[in-house]
């Protein structure tokens, strides 16, 4: 924002207004005292002069001279108080041109260079948001401006890093956990054709067989260990949210069910407000742990309710124990029932923050022949 600076007007009137007084106090004590009244004096002289009785004469030119004195006695003693009261009002006019002054000077130069003080400060503390607060009347108006510019500039690229850095996170995060399935999958497959070779005594294929799942082994590990790093620093990944019609919804269970155990499934016509590619994500979760908990057909139910879009995931596994059911959904817990399968307590956790991101929830619970997801997504409007 720039800013016009009006600051040469304050100072030309105060001093003017200086120098005015001390220009009527050079010339009160430079004036001189009045004179007696020469008129009077002379026309007393004649008077005396034309008078035969001389002590008569004497008398009345005494008491006119007297008079004039006297007149110019009152005439000093009004000019004296004339001054004195002159004096007053110049010192107090100086006093208001001072503290003017005073006031001016402390508005205008030490006011902003201790804005600029606590300003640095704030910056060095890497206190980026508060700007430095500047006025029309700053004498310093251009030179303030730009250490706000400097500010604003220092945040841009302080929020550019930051997103960077926590686009970088969330592909890491995101990939890395993503990648685990196809990696489960190939071990899955790798195991299948193992156990067959076997049986067949198939020497050479079987050792194939186990390098490749030796290594799918080992990928799995890298991408667990890149994945627990990244997830430490990353508290949750970013969700833009958007108006979209629930058939994306149909698109989305099709794409997590690879393994097509989906029954044919009906989505109610609406439209919804979520992020497709995290919604994603969280299929992706819900179906993974089916696959690998429970191995059974999936049934998909859908409904509205008040402003929300209702989807239950059920399988027919063995479902959760009850006094486990609170805890699945926290961070790297894992029941009982996982002891044989390879996991880390992931992926209903993730799904439940992103799905909060979104206005949505999750819950989970039993139900008489297995086990059921239920998904809330929020409806547009």
């Amino acid at each position: 924002m720039k800013y016009k600076q009006n600051t040469k007007k304050p100072l030309i009137f105060i001093m003017l207004i200086t120098i005015a007084a001390l220009a009527v106090v050079f010339l009160a004590f430079n004036s001189a005292a009045p004179p007696p009244d020469l008129v009077l004096i002379n026309d007393a002289l004649w008077t005396a002069a034309e008078s035969e009785n001389h002590a008569e004469s004497a008398n009345i030119l005494a008491e006119k001279i007297n008079e004039a004195f006297l007149d110019m006695d009152k005439a000093r003693v009004n000019r004296d108080r004339n001054l004195r009261l002159l004096l007053y009002i110049v010192i107090i006019v100086l006093a208001i041109a001072g503290i003017s002054l005073y006031l001016y000077c402390e508005k205008n130069i030490l006011s902003p260079f201790r804005s600029l003080k606590h300003f640095t400060r704030r910056i060095a503390a890497g206190n980026l948001d508060i700007p430095l607060e500047m006025d029309k009347n700053n004498l310093f108006g251009a030179f303030t401006e730009s250490f706000d510019i400097m500010r604003e500039e220092l945040k841009k690229a302080r929020e550019n890093e930051r997103i960077a850095d926590r686009s970088k996170k969330e592909l890491v995060a995101s990939l890395s956990h993503d990648i685990k399935t196809p990696i489960a999958s190939i071990k899955a497959v790798t195991e299948l054709m193992l156990v067959v070779a076997q049986n067949e005594s198939r020497e050479n294929e079987i050792k194939q067989l186990e390098i490749i799942n030796a290594k799918a082994e080992q990928i799995n590990s890298l991408i667990t260990n890149i994945f627990h790093s990244t997830l430490h620093e990353l508290q949750e990944l970013s969700v833009t949210n958007a108006e979209a019609p629930s058939t994306a919804i149909i698109n989305i269970i099709n794409n997590a069910d690879f393994e097509k155990r989906v029954k044919p499934f009906f989505i109610p016509s609406c439209l919804i407000v979520a992020d497709l590619l995290r919604l994603q994500q969280v299929f992706d979760n819900i179906f993974a742990n089916s696959y690998k908990y429970a191995g059974t057909d999936i049934d998909i139910k859908a409904s509205i309710s008040e402003n929300s879009l209702i989807i239950e995931v059920m399988d027919f596994g063995a479902g959760v124990a009850q006094d486990e059911l609170p805890l699945i959904m926290n961070k790297f817990f894992r029941g009982k029932n996982t002891e044989t399968k390879s996991g880390y307590g992931l992926g209903l956790y993730i799904a439940k923050n992103l799905l909060a991101q979104m206005g949505g929830d999750i819950q989970c619970e039993n139900h008489a022949d297995g086990f059921v997801v239920r998904i809330v997504i929020r409806l547009a409007g």
